[in-house]
C-alpha cells in the first residue's frame, strides 16, 4: 500500500520510528494506504524547521507572501479533479460534494488571505499634538494548526492560509482519520516551490503528537478545530504556558421554523442542514424546532423529502449521502440512535445502517434518520451525534423555543425561519450562538468572525479576525 509521508523542511519524510497505521476507505471498509505513526521527535523536527524558516519568512514583504500563496492556490487548482477523488475516497463523502464545496474552498481560502494582507491597515491614535501612537501587528512565530476529519483540506487551508499570510510559519497536524489530501498538499507545495520549512505537516495520532505539538515551548500559538473534550484538554495543558489559543469545537445547533416561514424553503433547507456531508459538519442543524400550527405538515413533508435522498456510492453523482468517516464513528452514531429509542424516541425514517452491495458491502453507511417524541433536554438533544440524525420537536411560543434552543452547553450556530423581520432579529439576538442564519443555512462569508459560545469554543477566526489572531499587537508611542 502507498505510504503517506510527513512534510518537514520542504521534504517528504518517513516517521522517525518507521511505524505506520492503516488508512481506511469508508466506502468499502478496506485499508488502502498507510499513515505515519509519528512521535515527539517528528514534531520536534518540524518545529525546528519552522522556527528556522520564520527568521526569513517573517521578514518577507506582504506582497512577496501574497504572490507565493497565490501560486500555491493556482497549483492546488491544477490538481482539482485528483483532490476531489482523493477527498471522497478518504472521507466517504460524495464526490459531488467534494467538487462543489471542499476542494473549491481550499484555494479560495488561500487567495482570500493572500489578498487580505495587502489591504490591512494599522491603527493610529493622535494625542492632541503631544504624541502619536501607532499599532503594529507582528507574527508570533511557529503556529500549531490542528484540523478535523469532516472537511479535511477545506479546514486545513482555513487555518494555514491566515497563519502564513500574517508571516508565521506552521506545523500542521491533520486528522489521522483523513490524512490523504494533506499529503497531496505536501506534494503540491513542493511542485509550487513553496519555501522550505514555512509549512510543515506531521501525521499521526493525537494521543502521541498532540501534546508534543501544543505544549512545545517554541510554539506560541495554537489553532484547533475538533471535539470539545480534546479542546478542553488543549486549553488545560496550554494555559500555564500562556499560549495564544483559538478553539472551534462542537455544536448541537437549533433550526427554528416559525409558522409564518416560507414553508417549502424551510423544509428543503432543514433537510440539507440535517444531512449534508452525512451530518458531519459542526454547523449541521441537528435539533429541529417546528411551531405547533405547522408541525405535522412540516414533519410529513420532511419525511417525504428525506425518502428521496439516496445513500450510495460516493462516486455516483446521484448519491446524496456517502459513507460516514469510520467504522468506529458509524457504531457511535448507531448507538446514539438506540439510546434515543430507549428514551422514548420514535424513528420516523431511517435509524439503521444502510447495506450496499458487492464491493461496497462493508462500507460505513447510515440511513438519514428523523426522530420524534424526545424531550428537548434529553441526552440525545443535548449531546453532539455528528451524523445523519435530526430530532424534530414542536414548540408553541417564541419564548419557549428560545429557552429550548439555549438549553445545551453548546453555542456554535443556529437558523431561524420566519417572514416576520422583527421576530427574526429578536430571536437571533436571544440565541446563544456565535453564528445565526435567518432564512438560510451555511451561507458563508469569509470576512465574518466565526466561532462559538459556551462549550463550542474560544475566540473568533475569519477575515481580519484571523489575521489579528495570528499576530501580536504592539503599540509604539512617539512623543512630538
Amino acid at each position: 500500500m502507498e505510504k503517506i509521508l510527513n512534510y518537514i523542511n520542504g521534504e517528504l519524510a518517513e516517521p522517525t520510528n518507521g511505524n505506520y497505521l492503516d488508512n481506511y476507505n469508508p466506502s468499502n471498509g478496506e485499508a488502502y494506504s498507510l499513515i505515519p505513526d509519528s512521535e515527539k521527535q517528528d514534531v520536534d523536527n518540524a518545529v525546528a524547521a519552522a522556527k528556522e524558516a520564520f527568521k526569513t519568512w517573517s521578514k518577507t514583504t506582504k506582497q512577496e507572501r501574497s504572490n507565493i500563496l497565490m501560486k500555491l492556490a493556482d497549483t492546488i487548482e491544477n490538481h482539482f479533479d485528483e483532490l476531489v477523488a482523493a477527498e471522497s475516497k478518504d472521507n466517504g463523502k460524495p464526490e459531488s460534494l467534494a467538487r462543489a464545496v471542499d476542494i473549491p474552498r481550499a484555494p479560495a481560502n488561500i487567495r482570500f488571505f493572500a489578498g487580505a494582507i495587502l489591504h490591512d491597515s494599522s491603527e493610529i491614535h493622535e494625542m492632541d499634538g503631544i504624541a502619536i501612537n501607532y499599532t503594529l501587528r507582528q507574527p508570533l512565530g511557529v503556529a500549531a494548526c490542528i484540523s478535523p476529519w469532516n472537511l479535511p483540506l477545506y479546514l486545513l487551508t482555513w487555518k494555514i492560509a491566515p497563519a502564513l499570510a500574517a508571516g508565521n510559519t506552521v506545523v500542521a497536524k491533520p486528522s489521522e482519520v483523513t490524512p490523504y489530501t494533506a499529503y497531496m498538499l505536501s506534494k503540491i507545495c513542493i511542485e509550487a516551490g513553496f519555501p522550505k520549512g514555512v509549512l510543515n505537516i506531521v501525521h499521526g495520532l493525537g494521543s502521541k503528537i498532540g501534546d508534543p505539538l501544543t505544549t512545545h515551548p517554541d510554539v506560541p500559538i495554537v489553532s484547533f478545530t475538533g471535539g470539545t473534550i480534546t479542546g478542553k484538554h488543549i486549553a488545560t495543558v496550554t494555559a500555564p504556558m500562556f499560549k495564544k489559543l483559538s478553539l472551534e469545537l462542537g455544536g448541537k445547533n437549533p433550526n427554528i421554523i416559525f409558522a409564518d416561514a416560507d414553508f417549502d424553503k424551510a423544509v428543503s433547507i432543514a433537510a440539507r442542514a440535517a444531512f449534508t456531508n452525512q451530518g458531519q459538519i459542526c454547523l449541521c442543524g441537528s435539533r429541529l424546532f417546528v411551531q405547533d400550527e405547522i408541525y405535522e405538515k412540516f414533519r410529513d413533508s420532511l419525511i417525504a423529502k428525506t425518502k428521496k435522498l439516496k445513500v450510495g456510492d460516493p462516486k455516483d453523482p446521484n448519491s446524496n449521502l456517502g459513507a460516514v468517516v469510520s467504522k468506529e464513528h458509524m457504531e457511535k452514531i448507531l448507538s446514539k440512535i438506540e439510546k434515543a429509542k430507549e428514551l422514548g424516541g420514535k424513528i420516523l425514517i431511517g435509524g439503521k445502517r444502510e447495506m450496499l452491495e458487492e464491493e461496497l458491502k462493508n462500507g460505513y453507511y447510515i440511513q438519514p434518520t428523523i426522530i420524534e417524541g424526545l424531550n428537548y433536554d434529553c441526552s440525545t438533544n443535548q449531546e453532539e451525534i455528528f451524523g445523519p440524525v435530526v430530532s424534530i420537536i414542536p414548540f408553541k411560543t417564541e419564548e419557549e423555543v428560545v429557552e429550548m434552543a439555549n438549553s445545551t452547553k453548546y453555542g456554535l450556530s443556529a437558523s431561524v425561519f420566519t417572514e416576520n423581520l422583527s421576530k427574526a432579529h429578536r430571536v437571533a439576538s436571544n440565541i446563544d450562538s456565535g453564528v445565526v442564519w435567518i432564512n438560510t443555512w451555511l451561507l458563508r462569508d469569509l470576512r465574518i468572525p466565526f466561532g462559538g459560545m459556551k462549550h463550542s469554543g474560544v475566540g473568533r477566526e475569519g477575515g481580519f479576525k484571523s489575521l489579528q489572531f495570528f499576530t501580536e499587537p504592539k503599540n509604539i508611542c512617539v512623543k512630538i
